[in-house]
């Protein structure tokens, strides 16, 4: 079964599964396996629940016709996805970063949202599979589509950028996560720049956050940049007054404009300048803009605000490392309060920099003064402090619903692995 003749099945049924539970009535399934699963066990069953073919790497029974045989399925898929995605001549923007990559997808599809048929990428199905998966859910009336990457390691990147063809890009910035697999700081530069070599060498466009110097180095030799940032860019824009969420005022503009978002924090300023970048540079009017970037509310325990009673609750608690939970306390501190609470889990993937990088969370929430710190799991327990610590969010929880806190402001922060959303419902 050549990728051809996957395809031409593919225009026949173009919806593509890899999950028997979510699996629709003429649905392709790809019986994908890993190192506790086998795919192919499930074939006969995705058959059986309406999937017009299922595509398999092990010998199986054939049910009329419908089982289809290839060398690798995961290649197959990703193979079918480039094929797919090189029918199109639209803008494809790729998005990665080490943090606040997943808010400036939603802007930017947001904002192009609403001046053309844009796809992207849904929720966090960033990496080997969810990226061929985006691709094959690109229809054809689509004019843009945003697709974003997660990465852990070198060459990974480099790898996704081999069938999305990317011909816009974006790194939002390169800070301390995933140091173990890439290797420490330079390493994260290095993996994340593969974006910026794509681009290079196939005439590509790289937004730049000018603000900070080692994107500009970064992106040396890129034919076309457009530049973003509080200072000597091509789109400014600085921070105003707020007591809580972010309010941003565009001062490269005519006539100044404001925009009153529905995100915590000063450290999304350079998402936003993002949207407002990509929305110029492919003619979005301002206004559409504006109104874009102002109605997008944050979901999946990213940057939300919440209110339970008397309280409020800044809720971050998808990811953590080192360079987002700096920001995040560094925000809370800001924030005109009486009492403030810290609820902060481990940070995870940090190898053997995860002790020191501990330490140094630590020494910044020693800097300001708080009604109450919780640190929970990771290596916050192997670190000195004189802090609340629990094992797990679920011990937390329970210590938060007896205190009955009220009037105070939360920052519920954590890698993914601690669940610290859980806390909310018991605040």
């Amino acid at each position: 079964m050549t990728t051809e003749q996957l395809y031409d099945l593919y225009v026949q049924h173009p919806s593509v599964e890899t999950d028997t539970r979510k699996l629709k009535e003429g649905d392709i399934f790809f019986a994908l396996s890993g190192p506790n699963f086998n795919g192919n066990n499930f074939a006969a069953k995705a058959i059986k629940s309406g999937a017009a073919y299922a595509v398999v790497d092990e010998e199986i029974a054939n049910t009329n016709g419908r089982i289809l045989k290839v060398e690798n399925v995961l290649q197959s898929l990703q193979l079918l996805a480039k094929f797919h995605r090189q029918q199109f001549d639209i803008p494809f923007i790729a998005i990665t970063g080490s943090n606040g990559k997943t808010t400036t997808k939603e802007l930017v599809s947001t904002v192009l949202a609403s001046h053309f048929k844009t796809y992207t990428t849904q929720g966090n199905l960033n990496n080997h599979i969810g990226i061929p998966l985006t691709l094959l859910r690109v229809h054809k009336d689509a004019q843009m589509a945003v697709i974003e990457m997660g990465a852990n390691h070198q060459k990974e990147i480099a790898g996704y950028c081999n069938y999305v063809e990317p011909t816009h890009g974006i790194i939002t910035n390169c800070g301390k996560a995933h140091l173990e697999g890439f290797g420490g700081i330079e390493g994260v530069k290095k993996g994340k720049g593969e974006l910026f070599n794509f681009l290079r060498e196939n005439n590509g466009t790289a937004f730049i956050f000018k603000d900070y110097n080692y994107l500009c180095e970064m992106s040396k030799g890129i034919v076309t940049t457009i530049t973003y940032g509080t200072k000597e860019a091509e789109v400014k824009g600085q921070i105003l007054p707020s007591e809580t969420l972010l309010q941003v005022q565009l001062t490269s503009e005519e006539t100044p404009v404001i925009i009153k978002t529905q995100l915590v924090g000063d450290y999304n300023l350079p998402n936003v300048l993002c949207a407002v970048a990509v929305g110029k540079y492919f003619e979005v009017p301002i206004a559409k803009i504006k109104t874009a970037i102002e109605s997008y509310v944050p979901g999946n325990s990213r940057s939300q605000m919440m209110v339970k009673g008397t309280n409020h609750i800044i809720l971050d608690a998808y990811n953590a490392n080192p360079s987002s939970m700096k920001v995040a306390i560094e925000n809370i501190a800001k924030i005109n309060a009486g009492k403030k609470i810290l609820m902060l889990g481990g940070m995870m993937e940090l190898g053997s920099e995860s002790l020191t990088e501990h330490a140094q969370v630590i020494a910044l929430i020693n800097k300001y003064k708080w009604e109450k710190v919780v640190l929970v799991g990771g290596d916050f327990e192997k670190v000195t402090h004189h802090y609340n610590y629990f094992s797990s969010s679920d011990a937390a929880a329970q210590w938060a619903e007896r205190q009955k806190f009220d009037n105070a402001y939360f920052l519920i922060k954590g890698s993914r692995s601690v669940q610290m959303e859980k806390i909310v419902n018991y605040i």
